[in-house]
């Protein structure tokens, strides 16, 4: 008969590598013994990287005051809530701050990562003081807590006896084995075998998470990763155990961060420390949502979604900024969030400027303009037509650039310098032929929502009516050379072409199956390049972690990875 027993925090590894576990007296009678889980000495950590927005940030503790700064040094910058009602009030309190005030708190220059984030975790094997000391207080807790939860209860727990002494392998692992593949969005699967599940239980799997300044360029934050990884790893090192290397899980933009942290990592002699990547919803060729953000808004909702997810949608707006003049002072000069734009890559044309004639009840659509026609980062350098993305004159509200030289136009510029650097330079591999190919750890996994009912933007498409009385003709020219006389807003533009003619322009709604974010064709170009890729359905971007069935592929993945380690 097996005596009853009760879970304990898993113990502290000492520095002399001892393991110290604690626990409470209780009376003679209390016969339920303390259960310890004690991890091999041979470790593979596994790091969360995060998404956009989705680590905390504050001031530097170091910054210098300015004037007119409204944080005070490590004053908290970005902490979202995790409960109902907080959520609401932190969307109440966004929408009321104008873009001077947004522009002041979310710059780029003066933050840093925030660790002290609220550790609203569902209950699990680490004490509070163990879950800091691994980064858990730098993310979201509500858009990661069920991954970094899931991962630390089943990870370390592979195998166990039966009442007759004969080994079995766990329930949570059964349900990853025998998980039906078009689950996983494919049609047939490598199932994990027990032989696999065999070589993976000879390692401890801790479970970090890894915080960024999401505003800076991926670059600075791949260098921090890099930096993290050789902590982590002579954390264990020095704690008498066996740690060569880590295993990274990364949700969407966090994909461009920990892909480039590989590639510096290779640069500086071998990436042989990163066993493997898994890259959740990665924007691998960038977003045309993130145009439509900077040039209108954020979107709050959809005409397809129920009104709990459309209250959510609009929430996020508030947040975010639901017009350009509240999302411009922050998105156009941070080069994190424009290396979120479809890059040189990115299936062209992908902004598309279209006229509609009713021509015997029937609708005539023309395509006039198809953009990019050249290098889209020189589409995005442009601040002077129509259908610009960026207007410098929103870009400053609280005249922080206006005294530099070049002023907010060369700010904005260097941003998107950086980011064209980032992608062609840091992210792409040059062949000797000049042909550039995108870079990807060699152990890499990738999935991406492929939902039809989770419209994302592939293209961005303006779209006007003719006038039905105008007898001049529309050529591509003078629609591409028209003269922007109003902006509304929301993805309104009225314009006027050299020879008389006025056209309102409306930004079209999303166009290509994803996950309301990432289209598929962004999505999907990781394909060719990673060991395997997967296209499940049935999750937003933001909650691709927070669904059942790709926490079990994150672990099937995981213990794919490990059977590469030597």
């Amino acid at each position: 008969m097996i005596e009853p027993t009760r879970p304990i925090h898993q113990p502290r590894v000492e520095r002399d590598g001892s393991l110290v576990a604690h626990t409470v007296a209780t009376p003679v009678a209390f016969k339920v013994r303390a259960r310890v889980t004690i991890g091999s000495r041979k470790v593979i950590p596994v790091i969360v990287v995060p998404g956009t927005m989705g680590s905390n940030l504050r001031a530097r503790p170091d910054l210098k005051k300015r004037g007119d700064d409204v944080l005070r040094p490590g004053e908290s910058a970005w902490r979202p809530p995790n409960d109902f009602s907080g959520k609401y009030r932190e969307a109440d309190l966004w929408e009321t701050r104008a873009p001077a005030l947004r522009q002041r708190i979310l710059d780029p220059a003066i933050l840093e990562v925030d660790p002290d984030g609220e550790l609203d975790f569902p209950p699990c094997a680490l004490d509070a003081a163990v879950m800091r000391e691994r980064g858990w207080g730098e993310i979201h807790a509500d858009s990661y807590g069920a991954l970094l939860v899931d991962l630390q209860r089943h990870l370390d727990k592979t195998f166990q006896l039966s009442p007759q002494g004969v080994r079995l392998v766990r329930q949570h692992w059964k349900r990853v084995m025998a998980c039906e593949p078009e689950r996983w969005g494919v049609r047939q699967i490598d199932h994990v075998t027990e032989a696999e599940l065999e070589k993976y239980a000879g390692y401890q799997y801790p479970v970090y998470a890894f915080g960024y300044n999401w505003l800076a360029s991926c670059d600075v934050a791949a260098k921090h990763l890099r930096a993290r990884i050789d902590a982590i790893r002579a954390f264990w090192t020095d704690r008498k155990h066996l740690c060569r290397q880590v295993i990274l899980v990364t949700h969407s933009m966090g994909g461009l961060v920990a892909r480039a942290c590989a590639r510096l990592s290779e640069g500086a002699g071998g990436a042989s420390d990163i066993a493997g990547i898994v890259h959740a919803v990665m924007p691998a060729l960038g977003a045309p949502v993130a145009y439509r953000r900077m040039a209108c808004g954020t979107e709050a909702g959809n005409f397809t979604n129920g009104p709990l997810a459309n209250l959510a949608a609009s929430g996020f707006a508030d947040i975010a900024g639901d017009t350009s003049a509240k999302t411009m002072p922050v998105m156009a000069v941070a080069p994190g969030l424009l290396q979120l734009l479809p890059n040189h890559l990115y299936p062209a044309p992908w902004l598309l400027i279209r006229t509609l004639r009713g021509v015997s009840a029937q609708e005539d659509m023309r395509d006039m303009v198809s953009l990019p026609d050249g290098n889209p980062y020189d589409m995005y350098r442009d601040m002077t037509s129509w259908y610009r993305m960026i207007d410098p004159a929103l870009a400053d509200p609280a005249q922080r650039y206006a005294k530099l030289h070049g002023g907010p136009v060369k700010k904005i510029l260097d941003a998107i310098n950086e980011a064209e650097r980032f992608h062609r330079q840091v992210l792409a591999v040059n062949g000797k032929g000049g042909e550039s190919t995108p870079y990807y750890h060699r152990h890499s996994y990738a999935f991406y929502g492929a939902d039809k009912t989770l419209k994302a933007y592939g293209k961005i498409r303006w779209v006007a009516r003719m006038p039905s009385t105008s007898p001049a003709a529309l050529t591509t020219g003078n629609v591409r050379a028209a003269k922007l006389v109003a902006d509304a807003g929301a993805g309104t533009r009225e314009v006027e072409t050299a020879n008389g003619v006025r056209l309102r322009f409306v930004l079209w709604p999303q166009d290509e199956q994803g996950d309301e974010t990432v289209p598929v064709q962004s999505g999907a170009a990781a394909a060719s390049h990673v060991r395997g890729a997967f296209a499940p359905k049935g999750f937003r971007h933001q909650d691709s972690f927070q669904h059942d069935d790709m926490l079990l592929l994150t672990r099937h993945l995981i213990v794919k990875i490990v059977q590469e380690v030597r």
